[in-house]
Order: structure tokens, then sequence, then C-alpha cells
């Protein structure tokens, strides 16, 4: 078994009217070292050009080991390990440049979708292992998040190759709720970075969970 040495993680700054993202704000709360690896921190814009940059710049000059993006899925009641990235741009909102791209592909010369290279079935089994719920993703949506994903797994294929790569959402934190419907859910921040620490214990230290029961029927 190969540990790995460095793993990158990215999150998000606050779109869509938000005053916070709790996305890149789990991540700074995350340990500079987790399971022997050194941990990167990186807070990039919720644009979907200069997102990728600054993940391409960031690979470039780290050279981890594994990378690790992270956004914010209102909505969605605990962290989800995103399986699949596509190679298209839908974007509901504009970004934070005031861009609105429609029906277009992320990469010109890329495949229709790339999974995850990190083994997301044991990610989310540790985090459960550690008493936090945790469930694994289909759809990473057509907005910066899925872009952010599709680029770090095409700069593997392309330009890293050796790096593994994958995309974690994560819920509202509790003061992004109280204006919201009843019911919306929550997860401290706190909770949300011990669940990323789990995962990416799970990365670092090269774990399988190939037999775990997972899937979705709709």
């Amino acid at each position: 078994m190969v540990m790995l040495h460095k793993v990158l993680v990215t999150g998000f700054d606050p779109f869509g009217g938000e005053a916070v993202n709790p996305a890149y704000e789990a991540v700074k709360l995350l340990p500079d070292t987790i399971a022997g690896a050194h941990i990167v921190k990186l807070e990039v814009p919720t644009v979907f050009t200069r997102s990728a940059q600054a993940l391409e710049q960031a690979m470039a000059a780290e050279r981890p080991d594994a990378v690790i993006c992270v956004g914010q899925a209102g909505g969605r009641s605990c962290v989800t390990v995103e399986k699949v990235a596509v190679n298209l741009v839908e974007a509901r909102i504009p970004d934070n440049d005031g861009a609105q791209p429609l029906g277009e592909p992320l990469r010109a010369d890329g495949p229709d979708a790339y999974f995850a290279t990190v083994p997301v079935k044991a990610m989310v089994a540790n985090i459960r292992a550690n008493h936090l719920p945790a469930f694994i993703s289909y759809t990473a949506g057509t907005y910066v998040c899925n872009s952010i994903m599709y680029h770090a797994l095409y700069l593997c294929d392309r330009t890293f190759p050796g790096t593994i790569a994958g995309f974690m959402h994560v819920p509202y934190e509790p003061g992004q709720v109280v204006d919201k419907p009843e019911g919306t859910p929550s997860m401290p921040l706190d909770t949300i970075a011990r669940s990323l620490e789990y995962a990416i214990e799970a990365v670092v230290r090269g774990d399988v969970a190939d037999d775990m029961v997972a899937g979705a029927t709709h």
C-alpha cells in the first residue's frame, strides 16, 4: 500500500448571495497533517475560468499526490462524495464574475465524463465508521463544483499523471438557514470539517471498500 505525502484541498468562496461558503470555512479547520500527509489548503473563486486556472497553478506548484475539491450543496443533509464529473456547463445562476455559460463543454478535447480516482466508497465508509452520516453522490451538478472536479480529473489525466482527484459536497452551515424555509438541512462547520478529515484519511491510507453497497435508484 502506497501512502500519500501531500494532499491539495480546495474550497470555494461565497456565491449566490450567501455571506459565507461552508466549503472553504470547513477546509480552513482541517489540521495541517492528516494520517501523515501534509494538507495544502486553497480558496478558489466560484468562477468557471479562474477556479480552473487557480487549481492548475496550485497543482503545478505543489505537485500533490491527491487533489480533493470541496463545494457547497445547499439542501443536502450531510457531506457527500461525488463519483462522476461531466463535460458540461449549464449555469442556472451566473458565477461570481457574471458568466453564465449554457450547454457548453468544459474542455473541447476532453471525454464526456470522468469518474473520481479517489476511493469514493472508502471515503464514505470511513466517515460513517466515525459515526457521521455520508453518502455517495452520482451528480455534481452542472455549475462550478462540477467544473472544478472535471478540470482536476482532466489535469490528472493529461498533465499530472499519478495524481488522484475527487470532489466532496458539503451542506449549509447553521447560520445560512436562519432565513430559509423550515426544515432546510444544515451541519455545524466543525462536523463538516471532521467529515472531510475522515474522508481524506481514507484517501491517504489507500483504504478500499469495494464491497460496500451503494448506488441510486433515481
